[in-house]
C-alpha cells in the first residue's frame, strides 16, 4: 500500500497536540482543574466564534475585539451588581453588537482602513468601559450571577452545565444563521466582494452585519466571563484577539475542511484545547504573567506552520533524491 507522505506529515501536529493534551490531563491536572479548564474553554469559545466571523468569514482582522470583550465585562458586571444578571448578559450582547456596527460603519462608509477602524473603536471603548464600570474593577462576590441563580438546579456541576448550555445555543444559532440566505450572503461577501456587488447584494451592509455579530459574541463572552469570575475589570480584554486567533488556529489543526461546521467546531475545540495548553504550562511552574507571551508564540508558530510543513516536505524530497542517486 502506497503511503501518502503529505497527508502523513499533515497529521503530525494533530497527533502531537492530542497526545500532549491526553498526557497533561492524566498526569498534570487534578479533576477540579480539568473541569475548571473546560469551563474556561466554553466561555472563551464564544470569543473564538466571534473572531471566526470577522477573521475567517469576512476575512478582515478586527482589532476592536479587545475593547468589546471588556465592554461585555463592564456592562454585565454593573448590571449584575444591581441584581439583574440575565439582563446583564443580554445587554452585554447588544452593546457588543453596537460597537461592532461602529467599526463596520467606519470601515465601509468612511473608508477607514480595517486595522485603523478597529483601533479607533478599541481606544474609544477603553474610556466608555471606565465610565460604565465607574472604576477600574468591580467585585461581584456578593451580587447575583447566572451561575448562582441555577446552582440549586444543576448542583455541583452548575458552572460547567451553564457554560455548555450557553455555548451550545449560540453554536446552533450560528450554524443555522450561516445556512440562511443572509448568512450565505455574508459568507459570499468575505469570499468575493465584487461578485456579491454584481449580484445586487449590499456588501457594506453585510460587512456591518458581520462586525455586529462578531463583536456581539465577543462581548457575550466577556459578559459571561465577568459573572463566572465574579469580577469586572476594564483591563480584562487585553490580548483577547491573540487568544481568539490561537484558539481558531489550534482548532483548525483538527478540523481543516473548509465547511461552516468544521469552522465552528474548530473555534470551539481550539478554545478548549488552548485553555488546556495554558493549564499545562501553568502546572510546569510558568508564571501567569507569561500567558499572553505564550499565546503570541502559539499564534506565531501556527501561522508559520505552512512554511515549516513546506520546508519539511522539501527536505524529505531532497533526502529521497539523494538516496535514489546513491542507489
Amino acid at each position: 500500500m502506497k503511503i501518502n507522505k503529505k497527508k502523513l506529515i499533515s497529521w503530525i501536529p494533530r497527533i502531537v497536540v492530542l497526545v500532549a493534551m491526553l498526557v497533561l490531563i492524566n498526569t498534570q491536572l487534578y479533576q477540579s482543574q480539568i473541569i475548571d479548564t473546560l469551563e474556561y474553554g466554553f466561555v472563551f469559545a464564544l470569543l473564538a466564534l466571534g473572531i471566526f466571523i470577522s477573521y475567517r468569514i469576512l476575512d478582515i482582522p478586527d482589532l476592536s475585539v479587545d475593547g468589546t470583550f471588556a465592554l461585555g465585562v463592564s456592562v454585565s458586571a454593573i448590571v449584575a451588581s444591581n441584581g439583574h444578571p440575565i439582563l446583564g448578559m443580554l445587554l452585554g450582547l447588544v452593546s457588543g453588537a453596537l460597537a461592532g456596527c461602529v467599526t463596520g460603519v467606519l470601515i465601509t462608509k468612511f473608508k477607514v482602513q480595517p486595522i485603523l477602524g478597529g483601533i479607533i473603536t478599541m481606544t474609544a471603548l477603553y474610556s466608555i468601559n471606565l465610565a460604565i464600570l465607574g472604576a477600574p474593577n468591580l467585585s461581584l462576590w456578593k451580587s447575583p450571577t447566572i451561575f448562582k441563580l441555577t446552582e440549586s438546579i444543576f448542583g455541583e456541576y452548575n458552572q460547567l452545565i451553564m457554560t455548555f448550555i450557553v455555548l451550545a445555543v449560540v453554536f446552533l444559532l450560528m450554524f443555522w444563521f450561516l445556512k440562511t440566505q443572509i448568512g450565505m450572503s455574508l459568507r459570499a461577501t468575505g469570499d468575493n466582494e465584487f461578485m456579491v456587488r454584481a449580484s445586487s447584494i449590499n456588501s457594506d451592509t453585510m460587512k456591518i452585519l458581520g462586525f455586529a455579530i462578531a463583536n456581539a459574541l465577543v462581548s457575550l463572552s466577556g459578559a459571561m466571563y465577568a459573572q463566572y469570575t465574579q469580577t469586572g475589570d476594564t483591563n480584562s480584554g487585553t490580548g483577547m484577539l491573540v487568544v481568539g486567533l490561537a484558539s481558531i488556529i489550534i482548532g483548525e489543526i483538527f478540523f481543516s475542511q473548509h465547511t461552516i461546521l468544521s469552522g465552528l467546531l474548530a473555534a470551539v475545540f481550539g478554545a478548549v484545547a488552548y485553555r488546556y495548553i495554558l493549564s499545562f504550562a501553568m502546572s510546569l511552574g510558568i508564571d501567569t504573567m507569561y500567558t499572553k507571551l505564550l499565546s503570541a508564540i502559539i499564534v506565531a508558530i501556527a501561522i508559520a506552520l505552512p512554511v515549516i510543513k513546506k520546508g519539511v516536505l522539501n527536505a524529505f524530497s531532497r533526502i529521497k533524491e539523494r538516496g535514489g542517486k546513491s542507489a
